[in-house]
């Protein structure tokens, strides 16, 4: 019994003995752990850390390039009409008031209009804002005049957005700087979302415990307890997905910013980053983009009423859409409006005001922004040759452009009209039509309208730049201006006759008229006016292919051209905007200038990269290239494309050329006045056959467009080496002015043709009867 005891009492004593071990050995594993788990935290700590300063510090947004138009300058004499320049204002958003009392507004008038622009950073110098008196005598622009009552030579508006290169992400934002914001922007943001802010270190507990409780008693997610800082941290750094690990490393995140950055760095952030709707396929980030997408204007200009609803729409931005959901953004922006005014940031006066406007959303989601984009498409290409795809989606590049928004418009109202008016004349012949136009400044070669298909507005196929066509007859000019070269004049007779020529593969080729009739021998220039094939085919097989084709590429053919015999007659395919080359040498007197669309590019800051100045070479002497003026304005008044003058005053005087292809399967014209030149294509993508030619269809759209641009007359200085002589047309030999069928031809000097026609004006009685009338005259 003793021993049991004894035993018992040892194994008792053992086990209290173990205890303590156990217990310090539990307590060493804890301590243990904790050390390793605070050096992991430790570890995360310091590589959070790293992460906020970095992407704060450094580069924080991919910026999409901006791309704008051609501002448009006004001086007093300038041909603008007020419509115009209404349009223009809208398009830039100026508020029309009874007073122009600020930047951005205007008072409109019958002949008068007072703007209070804008001012504008270009990379040439700032333009300031001005308060500027525009008076208008019809449609011209009579005199500018400031505030002051001094007399300004020249305004430059600021230059419409037209679009952006957007980063893989297809963020857009426009960033802004705190003092920027209007005065209530700021204290709306921090009343509705978070009015600890300036209290709490990045996480507010306060705010935590009081939306758990919100969301118990709901028994649904009804509220968040996030401050302004860690919905930064989410949206900057993290996801919106709601998941445990987000909101674990949201909060020291959270802390770590405020470490690090004041409240108004933090503020000035969020503002720039929070996300506030969708255009399309891009995300509109920061109150910056979205003052511009919802009103048209920059946010300096904003009102009370819309910071309170972009304001509120930070909770969601598709929830309360103001253009999908009015009834709900207008309920929540009142909401906001009605916060502030509890909050004593705002008057009752201000309350009552703000309370009873409009949303005034505009309709037009972006307005200009986007509606080019053939024109993009263009400048995008061109400048990929200098900048890669990266630099121009993310670093902020400023582009500006030789677009012209009014020419634009005109030109594809132009479009509508005349297609909209050859379906009603051809019906279900002229189905499925397609079309695309280049106009330019034949001047200066800049591209200041682009249409790449009958739907302007589509992002697709450019035909302007990627559809070849056969461009028939408009081929035609480099034939005769290389026949001009090598000795042929104006006055030269032609054999329009049916002809054959072998081709290598035993094939015969046998060219014939539009009309098919034989015309005999007829003068060179009317054999262009009136675009016989018979004699323009003989003639370039007389001046050699080759001479042909290396008057293309001097006039501006870039393309390898193939040299085969149908080359003559325009089976050559090529764009719409190589042929605006092509005939943009012609009009500048034989003078090559490549067509510019872009001006300049500057850094974000506004700090010039590249310059696109003016530049010419010479290509086709002007002598030789007078004579193709005249005889392209022969082809207008008198020839295939006298319809223009249905249209057009008849002291307008164009140059041009209408283009059919084989089958009828292309309709072309390109022309020009003195300082608009435009190519029009119509077709079908399936290659099919038109019910019309050129010059009863492309050139139907091309005078629609002139007579909406109102252009000046093409005059053509003659160069010195041109002479003018008065030659019968039926034996193209020197003639009298006073001979019937006698008209005057330019001529280089001393090709005109010696021997004359006596039509009787050489008779004595004659010259007695016109000294007798001169006399009395």
């Amino acid at each position: 019994m003793t021993k049991k005891r004894t035993t018992t009492a040892k194994r008792s004593a053992s086990r209290q003995a173990k205890r303590p071990s156990r217990l310090r050995r539990l307590l060493g594993w804890l301590l243990k752990l904790g050390v390793v788990l605070s050096v992991i935290a430790g570890v995360g700590l310091i590589y959070l850390d790293a992460q906020v300063r970095s992407k704060f510090e450094g580069k924080r947004w991919a910026l999409p390039a901006k791309v704008y138009a051609r501002p448009l300058e006004l001086y007093p004499g300038q041909k603008l009409a007020m419509d115009e320049l209404k349009q223009e204002l809208r398009a830039l958003g100026y508020r029309f008031e009874r007073q122009a009392s600020r930047p951005g507004s205007v008072e409109w008038a019958s002949s008068r209009a007072r703007i209070h622009s804008r001012g504008f950073n270009f990379p040439d110098g700032a333009e300031p804002s001005h308060n500027m008196l525009l008076s208008f005598s019809g449609d011209r622009l009579e005199s500018i005049r400031a505030q002051g009552g001094q007399q300004l030579p020249l305004v430059r508006l600021e230059p419409i957005l037209i679009g952006g290169i957007y980063p893989r992400s297809n963020e857009d934002r426009d960033l802004i700087k705190l003092e920027q914001a209007p005065s209530h922007l700021a204290q709306a943001l921090v009343t509705v979302e978070d009015r600890a802010f300036y209290e709490h270190h990045g996480v507010s507990l306060k705010g935590i415990a009081r939306a758990m409780w919100v969301n118990i008693r709901a028994g649904r997610f009804a509220q968040g307890g996030s401050t302004l800082t860690q919905q930064l941290i989410k949206n900057f750094y993290l996801t919106s997905d709601r998941t445990l690990s987000r909101k674990l490393l949201e909060l020291p995140m959270a802390v770590l910013l405020e470490l690090h950055y004041s409240k108004e760095e933090i503020l000035e952030a969020y503002l720039n980053e929070v996300y506030l709707g969708q255009s399309g396929s891009r995300a509109i980030h920061g109150f910056g983009l979205a003052s511009q997408y919802f009103f048209a204007r920059p946010i300096t200009e904003l009102e009370l009423h819309q910071v309170a609803l972009l304001v509120g729409m930070v909770k969601g931005p598709s929830w309360y859409d103001p253009r999908r959901h009015p009834e709900r953004a207008l309920e929540r922006r009142n909401l906001v409006l009605k916060m502030l005014f509890e909050q004593r940031h705002i008057s009752r006066a201000e309350y009552d005001e703000a309370q009873g406007r409009t949303l005034g959303v505009v309709q037009q989601r972006s307005l200009h922004k986007g509606m080019y984009p053939a024109y993009l498409d263009l400048v995008k290409r061109k400048l990929r040759e200098e900048y890669r795809d990266d630099d121009l989606a993310t670093e902020g590049l400023r582009i500006f452009t030789t677009l012209d928004p009014l020419v634009q418009t005109r030109a594809e109202a132009a479009l509508e009209q005349s297609l909209k008016q050859l379906e009603q004349r051809y019906g279900n012949k002229a189905a499925g039509l397609e079309a695309s136009m280049v106009v330019t400044d034949p001047q200066t070669g800049e591209v200041l309208a682009l249409i790449g298909g009958r739907e302007t507005r589509y992002e697709g196929f450019n035909r302007a730049l990627d559809a070849l066509r056969p461009i028939g007859s408009l081929v035609k000019p480099a034939v005769y201006l290389a026949a001009l070269e090598q000795g042929y004049t104006l006055a030269t007779p032609l054999q329009d006759e049916p002809f054959e020529l072998k081709q290598p593969d035993g094939s015969l080729w046998q060219p014939q008229n539009f009309d098919r009739r034989s015309h005999g021998v007829v003068p060179l220039h009317r054999s262009l006016a009136l675009s016989y094939n018979q004699s323009t085919a003989r003639l370039g097989m007389e001046v050699g292919l080759g001479r042909v084709i290396d008057m293309l590429e001097r006039l501006g053919a870039e393309r390898e051209l193939k040299s085969f015999p149908s080359l003559l007659l325009g089976a050559q395919a090529l764009s719409p905007l190589e042929l605006a080359s092509i005939y943009q040498t012609i009009a500048a007197n034989g003078f090559k200038m490549p067509l510019r669309v872009i001006r300049r590019v500057t850094d974000a800051e506004g700090k010039e990269l590249s310059r696109y100045p003016f530049t010419l070479k010479q290509q086709v002497k002007p002598e030789i290239v007078h004579l193709m003026q005249y005889a392209l304005q022969e082809v207008a008044r008198e020839g295939t494309a006298r319809s223009v003058y249905n249209t057009l005053p008849a002291n307008l005087n164009v140059a041009g050329k209408t283009g059919t292809s084989n089958d009828q399967r292309d309709s072309w014209f390109a022309g020009f006045t003195g300082d608009r030149l435009a190519v029009v294509w119509l077709g079908r993508d399936d290659n099919t056959s038109l019910p019309f030619t050129g010059s009863s269809g492309a050139l139907r759209v091309w005078t629609e467009l002139m007579r909406r641009e109102r252009p000046e007359p093409f005059i053509a200085t003659r160069p010195a080496g041109v002479e003018y002589v008065w030659i019968d047309e039926a034996t193209g030999l020197r003639s009298d002015e006073r001979c019937e069928g006698s008209r005057q031809l330019p001529f280089l000097k001393g090709t005109a043709p010696e021997q004359s026609v006596d039509c009787g004006q050489h008779n004595p009685i004659n010259r007695s009867l016109d000294w007798f009338r001169n006399w009395f005259n």
